[in-house]
């Protein structure tokens, strides 16, 4: 237990301690959750939750909105680190969210629509009344003027007997709450009608000059009114009708639609420009009352008291998606003893099913095959959607158990069973990307066994290049007043190119130098093979001789003969021509050239089998090509060559190579025999091995970048007054 709480402090101590960038927002939140979690502790103590108030609440926000980022990491490197899952966020957000946002912008848009449909149905309610209003307004004025001017004296002098009403307009007693008043030359007149007792502020304002219709506020109550003036000779009538906007006739006006209410202390007045005051516009709630010049004060109301009227009846909804409605609505109002205009609010609560049976109220039957065919519509459309919801988790299946597949492939391959294969089923892209990666698998298998057998290759050519470089003689060898040096460079791990140097005895040395048809192993080989045959032919004859002058009474002429032949160049050359092409295919052939030196005499004894000729570069500057001899060796039976000698003097150069040396290419041709006269031309002063140096670092500049074309071979001899010392 010691340790286990030894082990969870030193955790903590390295969390609160890190200070990596994302660490210092850790820390925050779990602090932040730390303070909420103490402060939502300290609230179960009595008396302490009101002292506190809110600030648990912040300090859980504020954990919330630190913890925001690190949620973020973790949705998108855990949450959403399997396909399905992201491919399941892509549905939604593709397929899903559209929908319900579609979804939301028709209902919002539905919302409106009904509400505005609600509001529509109320007010035209209200403008039909007061349009009746003012129509019997206008007659019962009609009916005044037609009495005034018939009897002007009765009218006037009636001694405070009321006017007759018409008989047609007797139906107007039956109104509740109507009242009128009748006005001739501005003094109220009696009427016979019982709501004749207008109120005294509905006398005629000086504002009216003409005749008025609309919705009047007075004394915090709306109402209907109707003013309409007439003149009879010198008389002057007003008649003025009043009904009361009340719970009744909002009953009325909302009956079939729901309820209806109208915040009568609540206005809305035009507001002039850079200005929003009580006194000049704007939602005039509260404040004193101030007169204006004629004396008419404006009403300001109490926020506590918005003078709420509202009248019908809202039914329960038909269905869960029958849900209630409230929009808000303004009524054009008139201030009737100022005659400012204004806005009075009115609130219409309705549900769908009230206004589609108001809607097709006339028509039924075409209101119920519309109602059926949006709910087919919505059935069809929702069927278009699961089907869709069903195919994509179809193809979401199918992408993720691909690439499930294509995991497990990976982590078999990973583990090095190439053998694993993915079983296809479908024909799709992702059945064609299963096929290429079993495709692959197995390329990948085929070719690690031929890397493997590329490398026992490889190790097999080291081990032939190992062997053939022992086969090249030492490449500096120096006997009496000659010095030789050659350089074999291969163009691939084995050379096909031949030289070397045998040192007969104190006083002579041969040396050979070839060039095998092709490159690789097979050139490799034939080198090998011609290498042997040079020095066996060479050193059966020098044995020959050697045993001849030792014993000179045990050896015929005979084997004198046969010595003599293999001590000349040409005639081993015709030797070595015959056991070429008779151990070889007949493609098979090489180039040679063989020369035997006495330092004694300094003369050189040679044969060229269709080598390049090796130049002489002579100290007075001139060259001598050596080129005696015959055709290449192995090409064709029985061939004879020629020999030739040439004397060589003190300083005098020989340069014997093979074509690797004068053919590579560029740009500009060949690099060719002259350049390489023209470096080997005035280095009576150099070591051969910087004369070489020289050649090979002006072939790489002349070859470039490019690979190697063929195998570079080069042989130099240089006959010195004296025997050269080491160094």
């Amino acid at each position: 237990m010691q340790k286990s709480w030894a082990l969870i402090r030193r955790r903590a101590a390295v969390f609160v301690r890190r200070e990596t960038a994302g660490g210092k927002l850790r820390r925050f939140a779990f602090w932040s959750l730390c303070t909420a979690l103490a402060l939502f502790f300290l609230r179960l103590i009595p008396g302490v939750a009101h002292a506190i108030g809110m600030a648990p609440w912040l300090a859980a926000m504020v954990w919330a909105v630190a913890s925001l980022p690190r949620l973020f990491r973790w949705m998108r490197w855990r949450l959403l680190w399997r396909l399905r899952n992201r491919l399941f966020v892509t549905y939604l957000l593709v397929g899903v969210t559209p929908v319900v946002l579609f979804t939301l912008l028709g209902a919002v848009a539905a919302y409106v629509l009904f509400g505005q449909f609600a509001n529509f149905a109320a007010t035209s309610e209200i403008e039909t009344q007061l349009a009746q209003l003012a129509t019997n307004n206008q007659a019962l004025a009609l009916h005044y003027q037609e009495m005034l001017t018939a009897s002007p004296k009765s009218l006037k002098t009636a001694g405070g007997n009321p006017a007759p009403l018409p008989p047609e307009a007797r139906a107007m007693e039956r109104i509740p709450g109507l009242r009128m008043g009748l006005f001739v030359d501005g003094v109220r007149w009696p009427v016979d009608f019982p709501g004749h007792n207008l109120p005294g502020a509905a006398t005629p304002p000086r504002w009216v000059r003409g005749d008025f219709s609309g919705l009047v506020l007075e004394d915090d109550r709306i109402s209907f009114r109707t003013l309409t003036r007439e003149s009879s000779g010198p008389y002057s009538l007003v008649v003025v009708t009043s009904l009361p906007l009340d719970e009744h006739f909002l009953a009325q006006a909302a009956n079939g639609l729901g309820r209806i209410s109208l915040l009568s202390k609540v206005q809305i007045a035009p507001v002039a420009k850079g200005t929003l005051t009580p006194e000049t516009g704007g939602v005039v709630i509260g404040g004193p009352a101030k007169r204006d010049r004629d004396g008419y004060g404006e009403t300001h109301y109490n926020a506590n008291d918005l003078g709420t009227v509202s009248g019908g009846v809202l039914p329960r909804g038909a269905s869960p998606f029958d849900i209630q409605i409230n929009f808000p609505t303004t009524l054009d109002t008139t201030e009737w003893r100022t005659g400012r205009k204004i806005a009075v609010i009115a609130m219409v609560t309705s549900r769908p099913s009230l206004l589609y049976d108001r809607l097709f109220r006339q028509s039924l039957l075409i209101g119920g095959g519309i109602r059926s065919a949006l709910i087919l519509t919505a059935i069809l459309f929702a069927c278009f959607e699961l089907l869709a919801i069903f195919f994509a988790w179809r193809l979401g299946r199918t992408i993720t158990g691909s690439v499930a597949s294509m995991y497990q492939a990976t982590r078999e391959v990973d583990q090095g069973r190439f053998d694993f294969r993915i079983s296809v089923t479908r024909q799709d892209q992702l059945a064609a990307l299963s096929l290429s990666f079993n495709t692959m698998s197995a390329s990948v298998a085929r070719l690690l066994n031929e890397q493997k057998e590329k490398e026992r290759l490889q190790s097999e050519l080291a081990i032939a290049q190992e062997v053939q470089s022992n086969l090249f003689p030492p490449c500096d060898v120096r006997l009496g007043g000659l010095e030789l040096h050659g350089l074999c460079r291969p163009a691939r791990t084995v050379s096909g190119d031949y030289y070397d140097f045998l040192v007969l005895d104190e006083t002579s040395v041969s040396f050979a130098l070839g060039d095998i048809s092709g490159k690789g192993i097979s050139a490799a080989l034939l080198m090998a093979s011609l290498h042997s045959a040079v020095r066996a032919y060479r050193f059966a004859g020098e044995d020959i001789l050697a045993n001849a002058g030792g014993d000179a009474g045990r050896i015929a002429a005979a084997d004198e003969i046969s010595a003599s032949i293999f001590a000349s160049p040409g005639m081993l050359m015709g030797l070595l021509n015959r056991h070429i092409y008779r151990s070889t295919t007949p493609e098979k052939y090489a180039t040679l050239f063989l020369g035997h030196y006495d330092t004694t005499t300094r003369v050189l004894r040679y044969s060229n089998g269709g080598q390049l000729p090796p130049l002489v570069m002579r100290g007075d500057g001139s060259v001598e090509r050596l080129d005696r001899g015959g055709s290449v060796v192995g090409l064709m039976d029985n061939m004879e060559y020629e020999e030739g000698a040439v004397t060589l003097a003190a300083g005098d150069l020989l340069v014997a190579y093979s074509d690797g040396v004068t053919e590579p290419e560029n740009e500009y041709g060949e690099f060719g025999e002259e350049r390489l006269v023209s470096l080997a031309r005035g280095t009576n002063g150099l070591r051969l091995e910087e004369i070489t140096r020289r050649v090979t670092a002006a072939l790489e500049d002349w070859i470039g970048a490019e690979e190697q074309p063929d195998d570079i071979t080069l042989v130099l001899a240089r006959q010195h007054e004296t025997r050269p010392t080491d160094g």
